[in-house]
């Protein structure tokens, strides 16, 4: 049984994986003044991929064998973190990272709408409404047609949209297919892929600070992952969840501190709207698992007597 204990273990860790990931955007963002987004996606993809190995060997699940009915699968986890990299970074390059991590918010919105429309999982009316004012969130950000709208916001739609295909995939991965080596061929090859389009962009020379910022990243993005794997075997899921959004408040702290960026009234709106919209939705989820659970145990006790 899950103690309130282990939800706050689980919070603390979930918070942690968040904030590691926030700061890894920032790092990459920083690099970004010095170095072209091809070659810092190479050079971070190096590093990761390096540790990522190690993790494994650290961990004693060194497998790198995936079973042929998830080989497809996993191709397509592939190639949608390439083009999540590409879209996400484009868009953090070039926007306030606080803008950038709003709209991502957008993502459990997006994974619950398209697992309903593409494999048929249930999600009521009122998921369903919450999702919906939660896009509307979305566009309260972007403001299509108002004066700072630019390209780059699209690029970040791109984005959700690609990761949600991406975990989308992630999903339908059999238990027997090892995370960590589907981490490992997923950060192998979208290295692989921006080594080969880096020239079309240029090689910088890199100094002493943005080696170290890079080397930051690589490390803040294993953080993260394991941070991750950790908070799904401890604490209630449906409950660990809704601290995922406290990735917000580290952007916004190191976009005022870092960038000398605070987004607009409209924008926090739109942010306030998304993250109520997934709160919600998260803690509907709850209710309805833990009403699932109360009847199936009432179920036999219904029949003892029969």
């Amino acid at each position: 049984m899950i103690s309130a204990q282990d939800n706050l273990r689980g919070a603390g860790l979930m918070m942690a994986s968040m904030a590691a990931f926030t700061f890894n955007d920032a790092f990459m963002k920083v690099v970004s003044r010095e170095l072209p987004l091809f070659q810092v996606l190479t050079l971070r993809g190096i590093l990761t991929t390096v540790l990522i190995a190690l993790v494994m060997v650290a961990m004693g699940k060194l497998r790198f064998d995936i079973p042929r009915q998830d080989r497809k699968l996993v191709l397509i986890r592939v190639l949608a973190e390439a083009g999540s990299a590409y879209f996400f970074l484009t868009a953090l390059f070039n926007m306030p990272i606080a803008n950038v991590s709003a709209i991502m918010q957008a993502m459990p919105l997006t994974v619950t709408l398209a697992a309903a429309v593409f494999f048929r999982e249930p999600v009521g009316w009122r998921r369903l409404a919450a999702i919906f004012v939660g896009f509307f969130g979305v566009m309260l950000i972007i403001r299509p047609g108002a004066d700072d709208f630019t390209i780059y916001s699209v690029y970040t739609l791109a984005a959700v949209v690609v990761v949600t295909i991406r975990d989308l995939a992630t999903r339908r991965l059999s238990a027997e297919t090892p995370s960590m080596a589907v981490s490992f061929y997923s950060s192998l090859a979208v290295t692989l892929f921006f080594a080969a389009a880096a020239p079309s962009q240029g090689w910088n020379p890199v100094s002493g600070q943005s080696a170290l910022l890079i080397a930051g990243a690589s490390v803040m993005i294993i953080g993260g992952y394991l941070f991750s794997i950790m908070v799904m075997r401890i604490g209630e899921i449906s409950f660990v969840a809704t601290f995922r959004y406290t990735s917000l408040v580290w952007a916004l702290l190191l976009g005022w501190l870092v960038f000398g960026d605070w987004p607009k009234p409209i924008t926090l709106l739109g942010a306030a709207i998304v993250i109520g919209s997934g709160v919600f939705m998260l803690l509907r989820e709850r209710q309805l698992k833990r009403r699932a659970a109360k009847a199936a145990v009432a179920r036999p006790v219904a029949g003892a007597g029969v």
